[in-house]
């Protein structure tokens, strides 16, 4: 019911003219919790004051009634508080909300104050929209929306970066928006951070979840650096530049730069050229001082390209005999003429005992059994025959039962009639007492720890390899010998006489992996070889020993350049030798074929080839191996994708390693051109029964980095691809392999992969057992015979003017010229192609129809180095047994020599005729 007032008399002293006015009205409050509220209220000249919420009065007892008079005026003045409590809000049910007013009153009237409102505040704890983590690349807008939970009163927002309150008076770069919402104008590295929007009010202080905001920085080039020196100060090199990711450098998981970081560039330098002084010019006529002199030029050659001047004096003065100096006498001059006569007199008489020596030379020509192509063909084949019949040349075979031998004076005088070579009956190396040499058979099983043991005592065994898998080693004398290591193409070759007679050498063959020798590669260098010892160091060897190797260059060579490194004594690796280039020093040459390099050295030590590409057109090959489980107990099943050097050594090793965990050999290996563009090898697997396996793999390839591939010091690369039998009843698998070099030009194929429980290794290898003794000695070692090889050098070492010398046999033989390798600018350029012989296919020249721009002829041939050597001959015969030991064709070589000496025998049948 309406609650009714009763206003009382008005007090003394007030105005009966004056409304109350309010000198303090009620405002808005909130009740936080369970704390009640106060209302208050003052009015002045006021006899009652009374609260009215939501329309009805307040109690009189609720009001607390203070009175006062104002000093100023006199009038009273009336204050009246209340209490409101979280119940009597609560109360109040509906849309409406609760609300207080003050009346007051005087004697004039009734005034009434302002509504105050009565709220209950609260803060959700949720908010309705919270910022979220970004990458933003630096100078990018960032906007951090932040809606704050829904409360009364409205949460006040601000935010934290990394717990320190953000401040847009303080930074220009930041804005928080009437939505709240951060933005970062510009996005600066030192705005990464944690962000937090922070939303508070009267009740409580909420925190959203932190957003990381990380701004990363894209790389960019620097400018490229200058060109680099030639790196040959004579013919043709590379240079090259680069430039690095730095301008900037990737922050925060930027992108990397784009491209390449090395420019290669071919050059060529002008060779300098030293001059040389002409020849003296005659004495001048002796002055009337008695003296007379003579000059000459430095001008064969003059120097050019920054050659040395003429070391000497241009000009020479002499005395003249007090005769010479004396006045003229008369009758000189016939005296002058007279001498000159005689001189030519005696020059002519010289030339004509010159002329007779060189014909006889040439009438002499080859011997008549060299000559004669029946003998050398029949000679050739290993066949017995009755001791009676000496005069068939080849059929005496060394006898190797005693172990004691010796060599007895000249095994092939020379003929000067043309009678046949005339051997004695009986054995090619009979026994002597005194001053023999003892040689000893290698045997491998019987004599490798003898030989181990006694090889560890020297210090160059520490940087051996360990056990005797991949190591030959044999004892040699004069007569020379084979080492080789089975399944590698690796062999040594110990010609005749280049043990000293009166030496026994104990010589090893090692083969090393990539893990037990360090060779430190520099730049773009990759490892083309197998890196190969052969000792003991510091041997003398009076002939050149050859130490066959496998490699893995692709043929092209105006894209590489090749040396041959060698480690020192010190440890070093040393570049002995250029391939392509005129050699530094006579101790080492190297001839390289399609897939394997000779290399002639008089220095035994541990060896290798290294390449460095000059463009990326240059490429090396891979080959690519798959394996796979013989047996498997689980539901997973693992193919292993090898990706190795094309070298035997390489495939031996994947071998040996997967025969001891129980691999097999899926298909046979395929070849890869890999190039040289800083591109991945990628491998993904496709086609397989999804009925019946699944991939395990969560991406959809594999790759192998480019420099873990190129270096070639990588051993055992592979890729393993995991699947899982949805059956333990399956047991059969199709699929298809693809493997690729990323955005490269190169080769992509595809492998066919079919598993069957009957699966079995491949038998393409050869076992080790069929291979044949790791060391061979003595002639045994040898195709050639050892009187056929020293007749052979005997006839064909001496130059001949028509030609029918060793040159021609190199030539007959594809041993005159370099296989392959081609550099610099010019003219007519051989062309490559591949014959296919019985030992595999190797690579030969030819005339090309269109050369090259670039390409041009070789600086020098095989023939200069065979010049060089005592005899040409002998080489040219080591180099033949080294490639073609042990299915060489002797027919082929007998043929050759054949027709070396039909030439001869034509030029010489026509040089009598003219005669």
């Amino acid at each position: 019911a309406q609650q009714s007032v009763t206003v009382a008399s008005p007090a003394s002293g007030a105005s009966p003219d004056l409304l109350p006015h309010f000198l303090l009205e009620p405002d808005d409050v909130y009740i936080v919790k369970n704390k009640a509220v106060s209302l208050a209220c003052r009015a002045t000249p006021a006899t009652q004051i009374y609260f009215k919420c939501n329309g009805e009065w307040v109690h009189q007892g609720d009001h607390i009634t203070q009175r006062s008079t104002d000093r100023g005026t006199g009038l009273p003045v009336m204050e009246v508080r209340i209490e409101i409590t979280r119940q009597q809000v609560e109360k109040l049910f509906g849309l409406e909300e609760y609300w207080c007013q003050c009346v007051a009153w005087s004697s004039s009237g009734t005034t009434k104050s302002q509504k105050a409102f009565v709220r209950i505040a609260y803060l959700r704890k949720n908010f309705e929209q919270e910022p979220t983590a970004r990458e933003v690349s630096i100078e990018q807008g960032v906007v951090l929306p932040c809606r704050p939970p829904e409360g009364i009163p409205p949460a006040e927002v601000e935010w934290l970066r990394n717990e320190e309150l953000v401040d847009p008076a303080l930074d220009a770069n930041v804005l928080v928006t009437p939505e709240h919402s951060l933005v970062l104008r510009q996005a600066r590295l030192a705005d990464t951070a944690n962000y937090t929007c922070v939303a508070k009010n009267i009740v409580a202080r909420r925190r959203s979840a932190s957003a990381a905001i990380t701004v990363y920085v894209n790389g960019g080039w620097s400018t490229w650096t200058q060109w680099s020196g030639c790196s040959t100060s004579c013919g043709r090199g590379w240079q090259k530049r680069s430039r690095t990711c730095t301008n900037p450098t990737p922050l925060n998981g930027g992108a990397f730069c784009e491209g390449q970081n090395v420019q290669k560039s071919a050059c060529t330098t002008l060779c300098p050229v030293d001059g040389d002084w002409s020849e003296w010019s005659k004495w001048s006529v002796c002055g009337a001082e008695c003296t007379h002199w003579r000059s000459r030029e430095c001008s064969e050659p003059a120097p050019r390209n920054g050659g040395q001047e003429c070391h000497g004096p241009e000009l020479e003065t002499h005395n003249c005999t007090s005769e010479l100096c004396s006045p003229t006498a008369p009758g000189a001059e016939d005296l002058a003429l007279y001498v000159g006569l005689i001189a030519v007199a005696v020059c002519l008489v010289l030339l004509l005992l010159v002329g007779v020596l060189v014909y006889c030379r040439k009438k002499g020509g080859l011997d008549a059994d060299v000559a004669d192509s029946s003998i050398l063909t029949t000679g050739f084949q290993p066949v017995s025959i009755k001791p009676s019949k000496a005069d068939n040349l080849l059929t005496i075979q060394p006898d190797l039962s005693t172990a004691t031998m010796t060599y007895q004076g000249s095994l092939c005088p020379r003929q000067d009639g043309p009678a046949k070579l005339q051997l004695p009956n009986g054995h090619l190396l009979s026994p002597l007492g005194a001053g023999r040499h003892t040689l000893h058979h290698s045997s491998p099983a019987a004599e490798g720890a003898d030989f181990v043991a006694r090889l560890s005592t020297q210090s160059y065994f520490r940087s051996l390899p360990r056990g005797t898998s991949n190591m030959a080693y044999g004892t040699f004398n004069f007569l020379g010998g084979r080492l080789m290591i089975p399944n590698t193409g690796v062999s040594l070759l110990i010609p005749p006489d280049a043990i000293p007679r009166g030496k026994i050498y104990e010589v090893y063959l090692t083969l090393h992996k990539h893990e037990e020798v360090r060779l430190p590669l520099a730049g773009c260098q990759t490892l083309l070889s197998p890196i190969v010892s052969c000792g003991p160091p510091g041997v003398l060897l009076t002939r050149p020993a050859i130490l066959a190797m496998g490699h893995c260059v692709e043929a092209g060579a105006e894209h590489w350049s090749l040396r041959l490194k060698k480690q020192s004594c010190e440890g070093t690796w040393e570049d002995v030798l250029q391939l392509g280039a005129e050699p530094r020093t006579e101790l080492y040459y190297c001839q390289l074929e399609a897939q394997a390099c000779y290399i002639f050295t008089e220095q035994l030590g541990r060896f290798a080839l290294v390449g460095e590409s000059l463009s990326m057109a240059a490429s090396k090959r891979l080959k690519l191996v798959l394996f796979a489980p013989t047996a498997c107990p689980s539901l997973e099943y693992n193919i292993r994708v090898y990706c190795l050097s094309d070298t035997q050594d390489a495939l031996k090793e994947v071998m040996q390693l997967e025969k001891q965990m129980g691999g097999q050999l899926i298909g046979a290996p395929r070849v890869l051109h890999f190039k040289d563009s800083y591109h991945n090898l990628r491998l993904s697997i496709h086609d397989m029964p999804s009925s019946l396996w699944k991939s395990k793999l969560l991406a959809s390839y594999q790759e192998i980095p480019f420099y873990h591939i190129w270096s070639g010091l990588q051993p055992y690369l592979h890729c393993t691809f995991t699947l899982e039998r949805l059956s333990p009843s399956t047991c059969e698998l199709a699929c298809k392999i693809w493997i690729w070099q990323v955005e490269g030009d190169g080769q992509s194929f595809t492998i066919n992969c079919n598993i069957a429980k009957d699966t079995r290794f491949s038998d393409w290898l050869v076992p080790d057992s069929e291979v044949g003794s790791p060391a061979l000695v003595g002639p045994s070692a040898f195709k050639i015979p050892f009187l056929i090889r020293q007749k052979i050098i005997s006839s064909l070492d001496t130059p001949c003017a028509r030609g029918a010398d060793w040159r021609t046999l190199a030539q007959k033989l594809n041993l005159d010229r370099w296989d392959g390798f081609r550099h610099g600018e010019g003219t007519s350029a051989p062309i490559l192609h591949s014959d296919t012989h019985e030992n595999g296919a190797v690579l030969t020249a030819g005339p090309s129809p269109s050369p090259h721009p670039n390409a041009t002829p070789l600086p020098h041939s095989h023939v200069s180095f065979y010049a060089s050597k005592p005899s040409p001959t002998a080489m040219i015969l080591n180099l033949w047994e080294a490639r073609h030991f042990p299915n060489g064709n002797l027919s082929q070589l007998a043929a050759a020599v054949a027709e070396v000496g039909k030439q001869d025998s034509a030029l010489f049948a026509v040089s009598e005729a003219e005669c």
